[in-house]
């Protein structure tokens, strides 16, 4: 009978083709992160200019840099896991909120400690709706093609960056830095209003938390018009957990995946920021104009950006896992072929590229992985930590390039030693792997031994 109808959420999702629904939560996400490469590529553009009109040292400089991606990892260890408590969206409006606000303010600051304060309140809410856009996404996609939304999703990091540099390049030669940061801050203000009344909530979190049937089954029938879902249950694949979402993480099942997720993090984090942070000051030592070093700095996003799209698709065919880990290994040596061509334009501009497509590639690829490796109950914390845990590496390695900066390391040795955070990130998912096959064969063991009793 019609009432007795029960339908698992996730499993109806996967056997439906992708809505124009769908798409619309992928874009609004798409446009969330956007802003985040927006900020995190502009702010090595006015960066210079500040240290110029204030007088600072690059030692005085990197905690400028420092304090916003302070903020990030706050803000995704922080706000991240609210998103398992209080929904996604929720926590995606007020984080918008936050870091256009802080943004738009940080414009008007009068000095170095003043800018500090504005930049890591920035990150505060840059932070927590990151995580939230990937959870967001992951939870309205098919599970065949996943890794190729979730991943075309979080090229709006990578564009955001593109269009950040050459923007800020712009608008600084016009206007002056601080338009940089007014930009910054409007951007996600005008997008607020379109959030609130388009965005949905994830429809599993809504069934975990015993929503009314009403307002799930409008949703699905988003996805598939014409379904009759009048009468029906619906369920999870896990239901309300019980305890702590942050203390599921560190469950036996999921200890060691989660451990080897931050390592990789961390170090792809390092190396992305790094230069992001510093490419265009470092290009700048070999004679380069503003606009060149801003050209050539466009290309890594560029080149992160197809890779995302390719290793997406390469993921959702082939081992996530294997194809992680191939394009980690080769991301060290084209960071590595940076420093040996930094004095010739195409040389550097096609390494740079490259290196964009292996890490900043296999950076968004390791956030589709992440929203694959965690259950609902705990996804949006897994992610969120996975993250938070990673801004720390981007701290060090924003702090890092300013040391080498500050010591005078020649360039080809710099490069050389940024590329080794990418070899061990390639170790650390390709380990990932082999935990995650070693559970598939325990659970499958355990599976049939229930039958079989």
């Amino acid at each position: 009978m019609a009432d007795t109808l029960s339908i698992d959420v996730s499993e109806w999702i996967d056997r439906h083709r992708i809505a124009p629904f769908q798409a619309a939560i992928v874009v609004l996400c798409f446009l969330i992160v956007a802003i985040d490469g927006f900020d995190t590529a502009s702010i090595g553009f006015i960066a210079p200019v500040i240290r110029a009109e204030w007088g600072l040292s690059p030692a005085q400089l990197a905690p400028v840099f420092g304090a916003g991606l302070a903020g990030l990892m706050a803000g995704a260890l922080v706000f991240g896991p609210f998103g398992d408590r209080f929904g996604r969206k929720r926590l995606l409006l007020a984080c918008v909120a936050c870091f256009g606000i802080a943004s738009a303010a940080s414009a008007s600051a009068g000095g170095l400690t003043e800018l500090i304060v504005w930049r890591f309140v920035t990150g505060l809410g840059l932070g927590g709706a990151m995580p939230n856009a990937i959870t967001l996404t992951s939870e309205y996609c098919p599970a065949r093609r996943r890794s190729l939304l979730v991943t075309t999703m979080f090229c709006g990091f990578t564009i955001g960056s593109a269009l950040g540099g050459l923007a800020a390049a712009s608008l600084i030669e016009h206007h002056g830095w601080r338009a940089v940061l007014v930009v910054g801050g409007v951007a996600p203000l005008l997008l607020l209003p379109l959030l609130a009344w388009r965005l949905p909530e994830s429809v599993r979190y809504l069934v975990n938390q015993g929503a009314p049937s009403a307002r799930i089954a409008t949703l699905l029938g988003r996805i598939a018009p014409g379904s009759h879902l009048a009468h029906a249950s619906f369920i999870a694949p896990a239901g309300k957990p019980a305890g702590s979402p942050l203390g599921r993480l560190f469950a036996v099942d999921l200890l060691r995946g989660t451990l080897l997720l931050w390592l990789t993090f961390f170090m792809s984090l390092l190396v992305i920021y790094l230069l992001s942070s510093w490419l265009p000051t470092l290009l700048r030592t070999t004679g380069a104009t503003l606009q060149t070093a801003a050209r050539m700095t466009a290309m890594f996003q560029v080149g992160g950006t197809l890779g995302a799209i390719v290793l997406g698709w390469l993921m959702d065919r082939f081992d996530p896992h294997r194809v992680l880990a191939c394009s980690y290994a080769a991301a060290g040596a084209c960071v590595a072929a940076i420093g040996v061509f930094a004095a010739s334009p195409w040389g550097a501009a096609l390494a740079v590229f490259a290196a964009g497509f292996c890490v900043s590639g296999s950076q968004v690829g390791a956030n589709a992985l992440s929203a694959a490796f965690y259950p609902t109950e705990c996804r949006t914390t897994g992610v969120s930590w996975a993250n938070g845990i990673g801004r720390g590496g981007s701290v060090v390695g924003s702090m890092a390039g300013g040391a080498m900066l500050a010591m005078g390391v020649p360039l080809s040795t710099a490069f050389a030693v940024v590329a080794a955070p990418c070899v061990i990130a390639a170790v650390a998912v390709l380990a990932l792997g082999v935990v995650r096959a070693g559970a598939v064969r325990v659970a499958t063991a355990d599976g049939m031994a229930g039958r079989q009793a």
